[in-house]
């Protein structure tokens, strides 16, 4: 499995999930076993040897790799929830998004001091939820924290926002919005 055909196996969903959005679908590559393989490769070479202690993982999409690398790592998975979905204490974060307000929410206990996270996401756009996500990450005040996606979207500057906020701005593909 090459990048060029991981990259290939994204397909485009014009209008979803508002007009005028072209939304780029992991789920063609994920159920290419070769492919999903590739990914979590490409990702844990990466960050392999950096004492990451947890993988944080933003819902929903950034649940389906982050398990899989913190297995491979030697890392513990935290989950970043929407309200409502968490069973114990929590903190949470709220950011606008390209269409609207949401907020996220993490486990008050479910980061110690002495950790180096990695956050996993599937999609940087704007940055708007990778930089609540760290933000709520910091909250717990952890040693240092790494940011990971499968996409990033070119053109929409969201790495800027993200810029001087985590120890990098890393992801397996650079991808123009209308590509």
């Amino acid at each position: 499995m090459s990048a060029e055909e991981a990259k290939a196996a994204i397909r485009n969903v014009p209008d979803f999930p508002i007009k005028g959005i072209q939304f780029k679908d992991i789920t063609t590559a994920l159920n290419k076993p070769e492919c999903l393989k590739w990914m979590r490769d490409e990702i844990v070479d990466h960050y392999k040897g950096l004492g990451i202690t947890q993988v944080v993982g933003i819902e929903s999409r950034g649940f389906i790799l982050a398990p899989a690398v913190a297995m491979e790592i030697g890392a513990g998975f935290v989950p970043i929830r929407k309200p409502g979905k968490l069973p114990a204490d929590t903190v949470e974060v709220s950011y606008a998004k390209e269409y609207g307000i949401d907020t996220i929410q993490m486990h008050k206990d479910a980061l110690k001091e002495s950790d180096i996270v990695l956050i996993h996401d599937d999609i940087l756009a704007t940055g708007g939820s990778m930089a609540a996500a760290i933000e709520l990450v910091k909250k717990l005040g952890v040693k240092k924290i790494y940011t990971n996606f499968i996409i990033e979207l070119e053109g929409l500057n969201g790495r800027k926002l993200l810029e001087g906020k985590t120890e990098n701005v890393d992801c397996l593909f650079e991808i123009e919005v209308d590509e």
